[in-house]
């Protein structure tokens, strides 16, 4: 079994917010297969399926973001799942919109959610799809996570051009997922870290 977690905040105004790009796409994922997401478990909207004759279990939790960390946890223990069988989607700033990057392990680099995951469940190797959303034009020294202007870029939608490519990032990241739990997460990096969808 995997667990597919996207990242984001509850709330209709963070609905289409560019930190809510892992809630977009574990969303489309699950119409791609069928599997809505209306329960509630661990502090998270959940559902159950099968990708490819594998069970999987996708989660948003609603615990925002800086606490996504408490319900992975609860939903590993839940369905006695070790960090490998871990896949957490989220937005990265150090992508260009357009980039996708799927790792294991690493650091959160300074991502709330991602750092919230490694302190709750003890390490962090699990599998990551960074979804870029662009760097706000701020100076350098003013581009730290808690930058009020990083802070209003990330909590900000995404413009109607923008709108077009991240349809496109969306299904990609839905394939490359897809790619991950039928081929593993080597074979994945392999296809899917090259390149920019345009």
């Amino acid at each position: 079994m995997k667990l597919i977690v996207g990242l984001g905040n509850p709330g209709k105004e963070y609905t289409v917010s560019r930190h809510n790009v892992g809630f977009m796409c574990v969303n489309y994922f699950g119409k791609q297969y069928k599997i809505p997401t209306e329960s509630k478990k661990a502090h998270a909207r959940t559902g159950e399926g099968e990708v490819e004759g594998v069970k999987v279990v996708l989660a948003k939790p609603f615990t925002f973001m800086n606490r996504s960390g408490s319900s992975v946890k609860e939903l590993m223990r839940k369905y006695d799942l070790k960090s490998e069988d871990l896949i957490v989607v989220h937005d990265d700033m150090d992508l260009p919109l357009g980039k996708i990057r799927i790792r294991v392990g690493g650091s959160s680099a300074g991502h709330n959610g991602i750092n919230s995951i490694i302190s709750e469940i003890g390490t962090p190797e699990f599998a990551r799809i960074r979804v870029g959303i662009g760097h706000p034009e701020v100076p350098e020294d003013a581009r730290g996570v808690h930058s009020p202007k990083v802070i209003d870029y990330v909590l900000k939608g995404f413009s109607s051009d923008e709108k077009q490519l991240l349809n496109k990032v969306i299904a990609r990241v839905s394939e490359s997922l897809t790619a991950i739990i039928t081929s593993g997460v080597e074979a994945a990096m392999t296809k899917y870290n090259a390149g920019v969808v345009e």
